[in-house]
């Protein structure tokens, strides 16, 4: 018996491509998908009526865009997670997805075994999707300055004064794009103390999940991006 169902809405003014995503995600027990959206506007009131757990969003829409969408959810305290659809790994809309709010992001064509895995592990909380490509995507783009208005901060942030020194040191781990089992063999820690210092990492920065984390590390320069292109 399935205790607890992940709650998903599909968002994307494709028709096709919601009910492909719909025919996947159906298929699993423990995954419902309670709605569609056709653009950003929709998305947000869509998100307040039916409170889902994960939220797949296209962020090229009319009207308001995926992007907006994901800015005002994560704005709102919701506690739904949103995950990008991008077409391109490095996308520059995937990176203002990021630093919207969104918990990660998957191509378009992923697999949907792929699909699956990453709607669980964005539910959970646990909201890494392929850790590597994300800090490949944000070293090109912060590196680059690409992105409109962003540009990394020199200033401290205060809050880094509440770390311990081992969770600093985590902190930059998880911004390399390690995951537990990489973090928890490097500082020879088992994985569920890991987990808790990723979690009070998290609280004591305000911080969403493990992508914010990185993209965290990024714009306030705790991070120094290197060369992308490895």
């Amino acid at each position: 018996m399935i205790e607890e169902v992940i709650k998903v809405l599909l968002v994307d003014d494709q028709p096709l491509l919601r009910m492909g995503f719909r025919l996947i995600l159906e298929g699993e027990e423990d995954v419902h998908v309670v709605g569609e959206a056709s653009d950003g506007i929709e998305a947000v009131r869509q998100v307040e009526a039916l409170q889902p757990d994960v939220v797949l969003m296209d962020v090229r829409m009319p009207g308001m865009d995926g992007i907006e969408a994901t800015k005002q959810i994560t704005d709102s305290g919701s506690d739904a997670r949103v995950i990008i659809l991008t077409t391109f790994d490095l996308d520059e809309y995937a990176f203002s997805g990021l630093q919207a709010g969104a918990s990660a992001f998957l191509l378009k064509d992923v697999a949907p075994s792929e699909l699956v895995h990453a709607v669980r592990l964005v539910a959970s909380g646990d909201a890494v999707v392929a850790p590597r490509v994300t800090q490949r995507l944000l070293e090109t783009y912060v590196r680059g300055g690409v992105v409109p208005g962003h540009s990394p901060t020199s200033h401290r942030d205060p809050l880094l004064d509440e770390l311990t020194p081992r969770e600093t040191e985590i902190l930059t781990t998880i911004a390399e794009g390690l995951s537990n089992a990489e973090i928890a063999h490097k500082f020879f820690l088992s994985e569920a103390t890991v987990k808790t210092h990723v979690r009070r990492i998290l609280s004591k920065l305000q911080l969403r999940d493990r992508v914010q984390v990185v993209v965290y590390a990024y714009e306030t320069g705790l991070v120094v991006p290197s060369n992308p292109d490895y």
